[in-house]
This record gives C-alpha cells, structure tokens and sequence, in this order.
C-alpha cells in the first residue's frame, strides 16, 4: 500500500502538491526487526537503485511520536500533583502537630488526675482525625465540582474517579493520624509535674 498525501504544507506552512517522497505501508509479524529492513531495501534497489530508503519505523514507534508532547505533559502534571500532595501532607502534620503541642498543658493535668497515656494518644488521635474528615469531605466537594469542569480534558478517566479519591483521601487521613499521634505520645510520655511547671 502506498500513501501519497494529495495537499501537503513546506516547512514555512506554504500549500504544496504532492510530496518528494513515497511512504510506504508494510504489514509483517516480523515488524521491528532488521532483517526486515533490510529485505525491503533490496526489493526497492532490485527495482531502482537511486531510490533511498530512510526514517524505517513501527506503526509503535509512529503512535509514539505523535504523544510524546502529550506524555511529557502529563508527566509534568503527574510530578506537579505529586508535589502538591507532599506539600499537603506535610501542611496536616505541622498544623495537627502544632495543635497537639499547644495542648501541652492539658495532657499534664489529664496524666496527673490519672488518664493512661494509651487513653490520651487516643483522644487526640480521634480528634485529629475528626479534623481532618472535615477537611476531607469538602475536600472532596470541591474536587468533584471542579471535575465536572474539566471533564474535557480527561481522557480514560471518569470525573469521579473512586480509585483517585479513595487514594488521596487514604493518604490525607493517614498523615492526620501520624501528625496526631507522634505528638501526643511524646506528650503522654512526659512526667506531669515538669510537664505543669514548664507551663
């Protein structure tokens, strides 16, 4: 099969007719390899040898080409939410850890009226749990709002995506429990007394 587009542009976008070169279509299961190549490039001599053959590729290696920028985007965007996540996640831990810190005081006088420290990791675990659901559900009513405007620019992807959320919702919740929890331990570790003089 021989395709010979009929309307062409030149390199500065003028129209032109016809084209200097001839490509051609080879359907093989032998696709890709260079013994291929090279059968092909003695039947084109075997006909005329002034022919050259160049730019030999794979329909694989077209389709390729023509989403490389698309992937490089992509990639970049993949990269730029990756960082986005990261900068949420450490925001949650130094607001919930620095919420936990402040309540210092309260964790002294607790211990000292005798709460076990497994008790008191567990209320501010829930608490900052409690928070950060908060966060979670209008963080997710506003993703899904903000899909539903951008969904012509997804492709293989539904604007609810429950794989998506569930993912980045289980990694939200995740670093709330750790930002709740290490604060809270190394609190409930501290002797009552030095922890209520201190304050």
């Amino acid at each position: 099969m021989v395709y010979w587009p009929g309307y062409t542009e030149d390199m500065f976008g003028a129209p032109e007719l016809g084209t200097p070169f001839v490509a051609l279509a080879i359907r093989s299961e032998r696709a890709g390899t260079a013994s291929l190549v090279e059968e092909i490039r003695q039947a084109v001599r075997s006909v005329t040898a002034s022919i050259p053959v160049a730019e030999e590729r794979t329909m694989r290696e077209l389709y390729a080409d023509s989403l490389a920028r698309t992937s490089f985007t992509l990639v970049m965007l993949a990269i730029a939410g990756g960082m986005a996540l990261l900068l949420g996640i450490v925001g949650i831990y130094g607001v919930i850890a620095y919420v936990v810190s402040q309540r210092t005081r309260e964790i002294g006088i607790r211990s000292a009226l005798g709460a076990e420290p497994r008790r008191l990791e567990r209320m501010f675990l829930l608490h900052g749990l409690a928070l950060s659901a908060v966060g979670a559900v209008v963080g997710l009513f506003a993703a899904a709002a903000l899909a539903r405007s951008m969904s012509s620019l997804l492709f293989g992807v539904g604007t609810l995506d429950p794989t998506a959320y569930f993912a980045a919702l289980g990694i939200m919740l995740a670093a709330a429990a750790l930002a709740s929890y290490l604060p809270a331990r190394r609190a409930a570790t501290i002797d009552p007394m030095e922890t209520l003089r201190a304050e």
